[in-house]
C-alpha cells in the first residue's frame, strides 16, 4: 500500500519531490518506494530526465486505475469509520428527482434502518460503475445499463406547462396552438416535444425556444415567462397548486413518457445489505401516492 501511495501521489504531482512533501517522506524515499514498485511490476512508471519525471504510457493508464482503488478504500474507511455497526450506501441520483421525489421520504427509510449511512451524489448520465464509487443509481430511461442489472419504479406523466401570463398572451386553445410560443426543451429528452405534438397531431418540425441541462432550470424558465416548458407533473406538483406554473392547454390528453425510473446498480453488488434494504424500500415507496 505504501508503495502505490508513494507512486499515486508522485503520478498526480508529476514530481518526486512534491510527492515526498504531501506524504511527509524524504524525496529518495520515495524515489526508493517508486523503484521497488518498478520492480515488481517488472516495467518502469517514469520517464527520469535530469531533475525531472514524467510518466511513461503504461504508468498513465496505471496512475488512473490505483487512483480509483484507493479512493474506493478511502471512502470504504471514512464510511465504516462513521458507521462501524451499520454500512454505507452511495446513492447517484437525478438532481430534481433527488431534491423533490427522493429527499422528502428519505428520514423514513433512514428511520427504518438508522445503522445504514446513505451518501448521495449526483450523476445526469449513465456511468461505469466499476470507476465510480458508487453501489447504486436512479437511472431514467430505458430498461438499459451495460454491467448493471435495474429495478423498476415508477412511470411518469408530461404536461406542457408555463406561466399564467404566458398562457394568457397566446391563449392556447388545442395542441398545436404551442408551436406559436417558444418550447423550452431538455438536452436529456431531445425528442419529447416531437413525441407530445405527434402524439397530439401537430407538425413538431417548427419546434423553437431554448435548450437546457437540468429540469430545475427549465422549471424556472417556465415560471419567468421564457416558454412552455414539458414537464413530469410529479416534479411541479408544488408549483401547480401554487399557481407559479399552470398546464398550458387544459384539455390536452396526458402523455406517458417512453422512458421510465430505474434503481440501478453493478452486479457484483446484489447481496450488499444497505442496498438489499434501500432497494426494498425504494420499491415500496414507488407504489405509494
Amino acid at each position: 500500500m505504501s508503495l502505490l501511495r508513494a507512486f499515486e501521489s508522485a503520478a498526480r504531482h508529476q514530481s518526486f519531490t512534491a510527492a515526498a512533501a504531501e506524504l511527509h517522506l524524504t524525496q529518495s524515499a520515495v524515489s526508493r518506494q517508486i523503484r521497488a514498485l518498478e520492480e515488481l511490476l517488472h516495467s518502469s512508471l517514469f520517464v527520469r530526465e535530469r531533475q525531472t519525471v514524467r510518466l511513461t504510457l503504461a504508468g498513465q493508464a496505471y496512475a488512473q486505475e490505483i487512483r480509483v482503488s484507493l479512493l474506493r478504500i478511502s471512502n470504504a474507511t471514512l464510511g465504516f469509520r462513521t458507521n462501524p455497526k451499520g454500512g454505507t450506501l452511495n446513492l447517484a441520483i437525478l438532481p430534481t428527482f433527488g431534491t423533490r421525489w427522493l429527499a422528502p421520504r428519505l428520514p423514513d427509510f433512514l428511520a427504518q434502518h438508522p445503522g445504514i449511512t446513505l451518501n448521495l451524489t449526483t450523476r445526469l448520465a449513465r456511468f461505469d460503475f466499476e470507476l465510480e464509487a458508487v453501489d447504486a443509481a436512479i437511472h431514467f430511461g430505458l430498461p438499459h445499463w451495460p454491467g448493471a442489472e435495474l429495478e423498476f419504479l415508477m412511470r411518469e406523466t408530461v404536461i406542457p406547462a408555463c406561466s399564467r401570463a404566458l398562457r394568457e398572451q397566446y391563449r392556447f386553445a388545442a395542441p398545436a396552438d404551442l408551436l406559436q410560443a417558444p418550447l423550452l426543451h431538455l438536452v436529456s429528452r431531445p425528442e419529447a416535444w416531437q413525441r407530445w405534438l405527434q402524439a397530439h397531431g401537430a407538425l413538431a418540425s417548427e419546434a423553437r425556444g431554448m435548450l437546457f441541462d437540468q429540469f430545475a432550470v427549465a422549471t424556472q424558465a417556465a415560471i419567468s415567462g421564457l416558454g412552455v416548458a414539458l414537464l413530469p407533473r410529479f416534479l411541479i406538483e408544488a408549483e401547480l397548486a401554487r399557481g407559479d406554473l399552470v398546464e398550458a392547454v387544459c384539455d390536452a390528453q396526458p402523455i406517458e413518457s417512453a422512458e421510465r425510473y430505474y434503481l440501478a446498480w453493478p452486479m457484483n453488488r446484489s447481496s450488499y445489505p444497505p442496498l438489499q434494504a434501500f432497494r426494498q424500500w425504494i420499491c415500496a415507496a414507488a407504489l405509494l401516492p
